[in-house]
């Protein structure tokens, strides 16, 4: 199964890290501090935010987090554009044309399309790869789907798991796997957020019921190994610091890239547990590892200016 392979990947990849550590006494630190009232509301019900992103509980939601996920990646090379911009873009398309999200619109998708959907005054990076991506998604849902993403969604059944497999399958461009000390090491971080999206814009319910939901890993990307990194959790060596801190662009697959993103999914994996332990948690009561990201992420987020550098690499897949 995929997502256990993803988790086997980080922890073979963490305990052969050389540039990268994890600490089990910052994890315990950053376990201890978390209050009971953060725990359940993190536990709670997926939040997602409404406002932001296109979300009317139709099969026109699942159409619109596909094409956002697609794009998903790679904003810090233009310093004032961010996530939000991007969700927010394809929303304001998409009310404005209905058909802007078709399949047929994206199979002819080009560079100023994609410079239209995130509603950017100028060209946005690594352009070319989102519209090849984009073109992607749309002749893969003409000809396997009858055009909608809802189609795909429910081909999965019910099952995180499964839509996850579904996703790779159809799209090369979500395949997120690379080699690492001579072992194909997977991440799988656009194709898993996307089933994150859906659970969250959905509630969990209709399109977004999934019976394994926590299943998914965290979703290794640039933001959440600098909040690990600022709580001593995730350890640099002082060649990596360096190099991360004077904002060195990291090799896409390259060892430092790998281990980051390895250690970054096995610690939040040992938080999780760490929670289990130190509070009493049961799996009911616990948050699912996609949500520990979402609150972590959100942390980096809110302190962008305050924590040190993320990593850079120029990559499609986050």
């Amino acid at each position: 199964m995929s997502l256990n392979r993803v988790r086997q990947n980080a922890i073979f990849i963490s305990q052969a890290a050389k540039q990268v550590s994890i600490s089990r006494e910052g994890i315990r630190r950053a376990v201890v501090g978390i209050p009971s009232e953060t725990l359940d509301r993190l536990a709670s019900p997926a939040a997602f935010d409404s406002e932001l992103h296109f979300c009317d509980h139709s099969p026109l939601t699942a159409q619109y987090l596909l094409v956002v996920d697609t794009l998903n990646f790679c904003f810090w090379p233009e310093p004032d554009l961010q996530y939000e911009h991007l969700a927010a873009g394809v929303k304001v398309a998409l009310q404005s044309d209905a058909e802007a999200l078709s399949a047929d619109r994206l199979a002819h998708m080009d560079e100023l399309g994609v410079q239209a959907l995130f509603g950017w005054p100028h060209s946005v990076p690594l352009q070319d790869t989102r519209a090849a991506l984009l073109r992607e998604i749309g002749t893969v849902l003409s000809h396997r789907y009858d055009g909608q993403a809802a189609n795909l969604v429910r081909q999965a059944g019910g099952s995180a798991s499964a839509l996850v497999e579904l996703v790779l399958d159809s799209f090369p461009g979500f395949r997120d796997i690379a080699t690492f000390r001579g072992q194909e090491v997977a991440f799988y971080k656009r194709a898993q957020i996307y089933v994150g999206d859906l659970w969250g814009a959905f509630q969990g319910r209709g399109l977004g019921r999934f019976e394994d939901i926590g299943q998914l890993t965290m979703f290794a990307d640039y933001r959440v190994p600098t909040v690990l990194r600022e709580m001593e959790i995730l350890l640099y060596s002082p060649q990596l610091a360096a190099m991360v801190d004077n904002r060195v662009i990291l090799e896409a697959g390259g060892e430092e890239e790998l281990e980051i993103r390895g250690c970054t999914i096995a610690a939040v994996e040992m938080i999780k547990e760490q929670l289990r332990e130190i509070h009493g948690r049961s799996d009911r009561t616990l948050p699912y590892t996609i949500q520990l990201d979402w609150w972590l992420w959100e942390i980096g987020e809110e302190a962008q200016g305050r924590h040190r550098p993320h990593h850079r690499t120029l990559t499609q897949f986050y």
